[in-house]
């Protein structure tokens, strides 16, 4: 057991602890403007990121992620909050967490297994550029003091990694919103600041349970924001995990994962916090600051709530142009500039899914849409793709028998391939297509080997299939007319 704890707790504690101290420190900016669009009061989103990341840290199945309130799940929000107020938001949130559960326990995370590299790819570059956009309102229409202080910021994060020795025992981010801080207050630089945001909670959760009826009209109202918020958590964190097992070359447990966000939303329903799931921002800030255990995600939560209850006042003084400039460092590090490179030498579907899916999630600022893009055209693409790859080649013994050899996958878009192959008008006795280097996947393809057959036997020849395997043979022995002489005498018109 305690080998276990210091594979994945102790394994590198100043790594976690620092790289936890720069999450936690950026989550405040994020969860506030989080609530706000959410239309709740700020400390709903400040208690949420709190209780996801400290649940998330023992119960998740991916080491370094980092949970938390985020932007696309307070957008699906809005219009709860706006008709039915903040208790049915908790009691949605509830039920989001159970549904969770219940995905994780139908290994609902191994379906991550059909979403393409193209995809993920779009995802990570559409989500670099909507962090990049977020940071926009806080650049334009500001004093050069704000331009001023983000580029020393940027030159902080870009630099100080250079610097040796210093440059790898601290990380740069937070080096980068402790030093603009105490720029800012000792030179008396009026810019915006975190507290400027919005009021920081100055107490400590308490268990509040939904004030709400519990009937069956209480859920037709939560069910279908539950289910959308539930969707929408599990693709974000699925995505975003696989994303960290990239930059860390390590494995996660996405089903452990789904579970784990359905507790962390449990828990943060009953203490007075909205829905949440994986961030990839603060992932990768994570990440690149040296985080990669499960300290660093349990530390990041409870000192975030430590500092907004009892550090106010000094968290409430960090200008905002610090956090924009690491949140820039985020975007730029997550883009994935290689896809841009070698988009002529990819394969055109692949680029097409990848910029599809960036477009659609940077219109529509909803990954779960750029994702679903993504995923259909891809399967469209392959399913095209198989299609393709079907030959039927034929021979004659002699000269009242023909024999066809199919090679290859018939299924919805191969069967015109299929069908064409045949020579229905050649004068012949009998045919034999032999079928036992091609495989019958679905009823659209039964149906086409009915055509070739009944097309044959209208022209007076003597069909037989020979070489079926096992698993054609059954949706033949279910769904194909060919062999019912009623049907078949039905089809010709006797």
């Amino acid at each position: 057991m305690l080998s276990t704890l210091k594979q994945t707790w102790f394994f590198n504690i100043r790594g976690d602890v620092l790289a936890g101290l720069v999450v936690a420190l950026a989550l405040i900016p994020e969860a506030i403007a989080f609530s706000i669009i959410a239309g709740v009061d700020p400390k709903v989103g400040l208690y949420a990121s709190f209780s996801m990341a400290v649940v998330i840290a023992f119960a998740g199945g991916r080491p370094g992620m980092i949970s938390a309130a985020t932007g696309a799940m307070a957008l699906l929000m809005v219009t709860l909050v706006k008709e039915h107020g903040l208790e049915y938001l908790l009691a949605a949130t509830l039920l989001c967490g159970l549904l969770q559960i219940i995905a994780g326990y139908l290994r609902l995370g191994e379906l991550m297994r059909f979403v393409s590299r193209s995809v993920v790819t779009g995802f990570v570059n559409a989500l670099a550029i909507l962090i990049f956009m977020a940071q926009l309102p806080e650049l334009i229409n500001v004093t050069w003091h704000v331009y001023a202080m983000t580029a020393a910021g940027l030159g902080i994060i870009y630099l100080l990694p250079l610097v040796p020795h210093l440059g790898k025992l601290l990380p740069s981010p937070l080096v980068c919103i402790v030093s603009l801080t105490l720029i800012a207050i000792v030179f008396g630089i009026d810019i915006r600041t975190v507290g400027d945001m919005g009021e920081l909670p100055d107490s400590l959760p308490i268990f509040l349970w939904p004030d709400v009826p519990l009937n069956l009209e209480t859920l037709l109202i939560i069910f279908p924001y539950s289910l959308s918020l539930a969707v929408v958590g599990l693709l974000e964190s699925m995505m975003t995990a696989t994303i960290v097992d990239d930059l860390t070359d390590t494995k996660s447990n996405k089903n452990r994962e789904c579970k784990g966000q359905g507790l962390a939303n449990l828990a943060t329903g009953v203490l007075g916090g909205m829905a949440g799931c994986a961030m990839i921002g603060q992932s990768v800030i994570n990440v690149k600051s040296g985080g990669r255990g499960r300290l660093s995600t349990l530390v990041a939560g409870v000192v975030l709530l430590m500092m907004v209850v009892f550090l106010g006042p000094w968290v409430s003084q960090i200008p905002m142009a610090a956090l924009v400039a690491v949140m820039i460092m985020v975007s730029i590090g997550t883009f994935s500039w290689s896809s841009i490179v070698n988009l002529k030498a990819n394969p055109v579907s692949s680029s097409i899914v990848m910029v599809a899916t960036v477009a659609t999630v940077v219109m529509t600022h909803n990954l779960a849409y750029g994702v679903l893009v993504g995923v259909l055209l891809s399967a469209l693409f392959f399913a095209n793709k198989v299609g393709q790859i079907l030959y039927v080649g034929s021979h004659s013994p002699n000269s009242h028998t023909r024999e066809y050899q199919v090679t290859g996958q018939v299924f919805f878009t191969s069967t015109e391939q299929f069908v064409s192959a045949f020579d229905f008008k050649e004068v012949i006795k009998n045919v034999r297509i032999d079928v036992s280097r091609a495989h019958f996947w679905d009823i659209s393809a039964i149906a086409a080997l009915d055509k070739v057959v009944l097309s044959f036997k209208r022209e007076g020849a003597e069909v037989e299939v020979i070489g079926l395997n096992e698993a054609s043979a059954t949706l033949v022995d279910r769904f194909a007319v060919h062999n019912d002489p009623k049907a078949v005498a039905k089809l010709m018109g006797h």
